[in-house]
């Protein structure tokens, strides 16, 4: 399962692949390649490492750049879940709240600056993804706790 899943982190479709679902993986990775290259996503990337958010922020494609979060972690999510994730009780809920989160991000990485810095459309969505599984496994924690609870009475 965790090979699954650090490769789909890599990229989308690959775990799927793993899994011998080849429609479903040459989908993700099509759909991954469709949307990072009209987002202009790959030189965001470059650009946000060499430090130039302003003109990242100017090359994104905000509205095929709003796919790429839930796309992503759906795509990844899959791939944990065909692996055998699936047997997990609310496994899904870190990945759709990580996706929320990321896509909360995107929208506000033009304009949000964290102690004045401007991160940009790659890292500000980064900062977001801890919170976003966070709150995913927190609420997995207490629906888990609510169902032994209810399962005991």
């Amino acid at each position: 399962m965790l090979e699954q899943l650090l490769w789909n982190i890599a990229l989308p479709g690959v775990a799927q692949l793993l899994n011998h679902k080849y429609v479903k993986g040459i989908l993700f990775i099509g759909l991954e390649f469709l949307v990072n290259v009209q987002a202009n996503f790959n030189k965001v990337i470059i650009l946000s490492f060499h430090g130039e958010i302003n003109q990242a922020i100017a090359e994104a494609n905000y509205q095929w750049l709003m796919f790429y979060p839930c796309l992503y972690m759906f795509a990844v999510w899959d791939g944990f879940r065909e692996a055998g994730g699936v047997k997990i009780p609310y496994s899904f809920l870190p990945f759709v709240f990580a996706a929320y989160l990321l896509t909360v991000g995107v929208i506000y990485s033009p304009k949000l600056k964290i102690f004045g810095i401007l991160l940009g459309p790659m890292w500000l969505p980064f900062l977001f993804l801890p919170i976003g599984l966070g709150m995913g496994m927190a609420i997995r924690h207490f629906l888990l706790k609510i169902r032994r609870t209810s399962s005991m009475n």
